[in-house]
């Protein structure tokens, strides 16, 4: 039986996970804004699952939330940061208030709940975090600016926190899934259009998620699966990218930037000092 601190689990992944983990026979204490969407599972499963309301804006809650979770559990094996949403819009389109709230939920409350965790699983002598980030972790598609900013930047915080942990046992797994189905594109926040973009590549994306011509391949209950699956390995792989278009497009980003940086590699060198 595995012990696990899931946050946003009141719909999508993170509601999917609890239910299998709970349905295998593990102990979750799950973190959610709303609470209530979980009131089945606790009538099913008992005191093997735990409530927690926060919002992971809240920082002072969210280390609460930790804690109790860690003394209600004894230990915890696996910590899962999921909880987000996404802002779409151009960047010129979006709010002020709409970039510090998606800022505020993606990357400081992912890096505030790592921070939070990161004495207790090292008083245990180790443990598994799982970064839920997304393939646009690795690229970006228009009028997912502040998101791709967001999720790019704690992919970074995560590359550089691993390797400050490893000597603790503490491992780490950045998620990257592709377009799945799950509420994720009726949890988008939607920043006020400006008619000089429609005829722009932001337009096209818009007018492809509004039609429904934006190709959504993933599957969630099989992407649930993969990530209960990189959390028992016993050997964490760092990304585990799920789905084929999430895997298509990183492998071309990659490959292009990798062009781009061969090409430039005489004018890279003749940076250095003598």
């Amino acid at each position: 039986m595995k012990h696990w601190f899931i946050t946003g689990t009141s719909s999508g992944l993170g509601l999917i996970m609890t239910r299998k983990l709970l349905e295998r026979g593990d102990r979750v204490v799950a973190g959610a804004r709303r609470t209530e969407a979980l009131a089945d599972l606790v009538e099913q499963h008992g005191d093997r699952l735990k409530l927690a309301r926060f919002d992971i804006t809240d920082t002072a809650a969210l280390r609460h939330a930790a804690k109790a979770a860690f003394d209600d559990l004894g230990r915890i094996d696996v910590v899962v940061s999921n909880a987000g949403y996404g802002l779409f819009g151009a960047g010129e389109e979006v709010s002020d208030a709409q970039i510090e709230r998606q800022i505020a939920t993606n990357l400081v409350g992912s890096i505030q709940l790592i921070r939070a965790v990161l004495p207790r699983l090292r008083a245990q002598g180790g443990g598994r975090i799982l970064q839920v980030s997304s393939e646009g972790g690795q690229i970006a598609y228009p009028n997912f600016s502040v998101y791709h900013a967001t999720k790019w930047g704690i992919e970074g915080f995560v590359e550089a926190i691993a390797q400050e942990t490893a000597p603790f046992g503490i491992d780490f797994v950045i998620v990257e899934p592709g377009p799945t189905k799950t509420g994720f594109g009726a949890g988008l926040d939607h920043a006020a259009q400006l008619d000089i973009y429609d005829a722009t590549p932001a337009g096209d994306v818009r007018r492809a998620i509004v039609s429904g011509a934006f190709a959504i391949k993933g599957d969630a209950e099989r992407t649930v699966d993969a990530m209960i699956a990189a959390a028992d390995a016993e050997r964490a792989v760092s990304r585990l990218t799920l789905g084929s278009s999430a895997f298509a497009n990183i492998e071309t980003a990659l490959t292009k930037r990798l062009d781009v940086l061969r090409a430039h590699r005489d004018i890279s060198y003749s940076a250095d000092g003598q």
